[in-house]
């Protein structure tokens, strides 16, 4: 089964949300306690054995939250479970761990999505670089694929949880908006493009799509101030994490059930693209990861330039990077956490030459020189 091809069907953009709002008590999406039981993480990878008081913690927290270091930008910590259900797939693992389709798989290459085997060690990559945006509202990095929360009202705590974005022809805007009405149960009612080409395919698409299982919105949907985009739920979850959507923003349905009743209408909401992300841990050690650039933004912009000018800026002369090892980010964006300098940072190999960012940087300079001569 294509599950691109098959989400690319039915993905919602122009919404048409018929329902009112309706109010309840706060709810808090919480790790099943099938999770713990079923599949406790014992097996955990070196990194994350150093930092069992951490994960301890996390584990008191409800599911996505985490405490805001008082030093440096990293939250969480990878680690490794074994697969006991020979009936589970690499998507119900990443499912009950808040990661997404596309985080999961690219932790996991050598790992096959549908059936990973019985025995088989899955790591969870639950290590986050924040994203570089104040620390307030909602922050979507589009290119990451991962939404981050700010609540007003819990100062120190940051929420995150995998998100869907646009595909290419439906791309997410990036700028800065708010949070407007809130609707449970929506009913959803298709443009007029989707029904086109729903007839096309002998498949006529309804008028109006009212709440319930076939509803793409899912239970919970979250207007925006930009006309026709929401954050919402859907009723086919095995796609989270990818870019598949119209232009909305689609969570689990456990994670936008949680962030319905605690996020308050007015919330700012800053849709970024940020595929390269630095920071600092809080033992001094400076880390990179970069993730696939969005298709529509190539060309905008040179990665490698913007990930040096990144890294300078957090590094201030206070400390020798390793630019190869910036260079090797950008080129392999998979999501790892590459560690540039401090006491997590590998030994420099005494038989290579260091890489100077001068040379880099004449390097990038020739290049983009280069497509611009052959662009005219």
């Amino acid at each position: 089964m294509n599950i691109r091809k098959l989400y690319n069907a039915w993905g919602p953009t122009s919404l048409a949300v018929l329902l009112t709002a309706s109010l309840s008590s706060p709810i808090y999406a919480q790790q099943s306690a099938d999770a713990d039981t079923a599949e406790s993480p014992t097996a955990l990878s070196e990194e994350a054995l150093a930092s069992t008081d951490q994960l301890a913690e996390q584990r008191e927290l409800p599911r996505g939250h985490f405490r805001i270091p008082e030093a440096g930008d990293i939250i969480g910590e990878h680690y490794t479970v074994v697969v006991e259900n020979p009936e589970e797939t690499l998507i119900d693992i990443a499912r009950r761990h808040n990661i997404g389709y596309e985080e999961i798989r690219m932790a996991n290459p050598d790992v096959s999505m549908w059936v990973p085997g019985e025995g088989t060690e899955i790591v969870i990559p639950a290590r986050y670089i924040l994203p570089p945006a104040p620390r307030e509202g909602v922050v979507v990095n589009l290119s990451e694929l991962r939404l981050y929360y700010y609540p007003a009202d819990n100062p120190g705590i940051v929420e995150t949880y995998p998100v869907s974005v646009g595909r290419e022809e439906f791309a997410t805007p990036v700028g800065i908006t708010r949070t407007t009405v809130k609707v449970k149960d929506p009913a959803w009612a298709p443009p007029a493009s989707m029904r086109r080409e729903a007839a096309a395919r002998g498949e006529p698409a309804p008028s109006i799509v009212p709440a319930g299982p076939n509803n793409p919105l899912g239970r919970h949907a979250i207007l925006l101030a930009m006309p026709s985009y929401l954050i919402h739920g859907t009723n086919r979850p095995e796609g989270v994490g990818m870019r598949v959507s119209r232009g909305c923003i689609r969570m689990y349905p456990e994670d936008i059930e949680s962030l319905y009743e605690r996020m308050p209408s007015g919330t700012q909401v800053n849709l970024m693209d940020a595929p390269f992300k630095a920071g600092w841990a809080a033992d001094g050690t400076l880390f990179v990861q970069s993730f696939p650039q969005l298709e529509e933004n190539v060309g905008d912009f040179e990665p490698l330039l913007n990930a040096i000018e990144r890294v300078s800026e957090l590094a201030e002369d206070q400390a020798e990077v390793d630019y190869a090892q910036v260079k090797l980010a950008v080129e392999n964006p998979d999501g790892r956490f590459i560690a540039l300098y401090g006491p997590q940072a590998p030994a420099p190999a005494p038989a290579e030459e260091p890489v100077e960012l001068d040379g880099l940087l004449e390097e990038i300079e020739l290049t983009t020189a280069t497509q611009a001569q052959e662009e005219a």
